[in-house]
């Protein structure tokens, strides 16, 4: 796994910038209520979306929260008092906190199911009876756009994903969240090129190949051997479920 507090500084630049946090906060706005008082931005990274949700809700108290002290500090610039350093399994929060819980590009990250599980009960913890829970779901999947990158890819050993869609949804009806929505949104400006691909593959950004691992050589020469190589490929697809917390909800 990549180390988010090296990351933490080229992370906008890298994962599309500003277009892509319109199109993330866009996709998510959808589903909260008008009427969200209160809303908890989990992993907000450095906080590029956390602000777009609070500024395109002046009402709405938004907080951040990351688990990563260089991505806190980058956060709290954009958000002055709204950002704090927590693990999202064990929130800082009481019950029933929140209107609404977010957590975009999370889940997919964390080691294993009992952990998205343990995220996912912690955000309707926090969420008040008819609160919103919005989060991406199949985060690894959305980067396969057909390409001849993802060709060459194809045969590299992959992890189990956590973050499946059906998982995640049997975790939320089993703590008292109902579907209440599912939208997708683009990844604008994160369309890979063989060179860029490349150079992630060399910073271990395919967690199944970490620096080093003499497996990656191989697919970095084929990579390297596909026409127009600084040619950005199609944007991923990022698909995002939305949850409502029963009035009966027992977390």
């Amino acid at each position: 796994m990549l180390d988010y507090g090296q990351e933490a500084e080229r992370y906008d630049v890298s994962r599309g910038g500003e277009p892509r946090a319109e199109a993330a906060a866009e996709g998510v706005l959808a589903f909260v209520p008008d009427g969200a008082r209160t809303l908890l931005d989990l992993a907000c990274g450095t906080g590029i979306v956390t602000r777009r949700l609070a500024a395109a809700r002046p009402g709405t108290r938004v907080v951040g929260v990351d688990l990563t002290d260089e991505m806190v500090h980058l956060a709290a610039a954009r958000l002055p008092g709204a950002v704090l350093r927590a693990d999202a399994r064990r929130l800082p929060f009481p019950d029933g906190r929140f209107d609404a819980v977010t957590s975009v590009w999370l889940l997919h990250l964390l080691p294993d199911r009992d952990a998205v599980r343990a995220v996912v009960a912690e955000c309707a913890r926090v969420l008040r009876p008819g609160g919103v829970y919005v989060t991406t779901v199949d985060k690894a999947a959305a980067h396969n756009v057909g390409s001849d990158i993802d060709a060459v890819l194809a045969t590299r050993p992959r992890a189990h994903a956590v973050d499946e869609a059906a998982v995640v949804e049997a975790y939320a009806v089993e703590l008292g969240l109902r579907p209440v929505g599912r939208a997708r949104f683009p990844g604008r400006g994160q369309g890979r090129s063989p060179r860029r691909t490349i150079a992630d593959l060399r910073r271990g950004w395919f967690g199944t190949l970490p620096p080093g691992d003499p497996r990656a050589d191989g697919f970095a020469e084929r990579l390297a051997a596909l026409p127009d190589q600084d040619r950005p490929r199609p944007d991923p697809w990022f698909t995002l479920r939305a949850f409502r917390k029963s009035a009966e909800a027992a977390t």
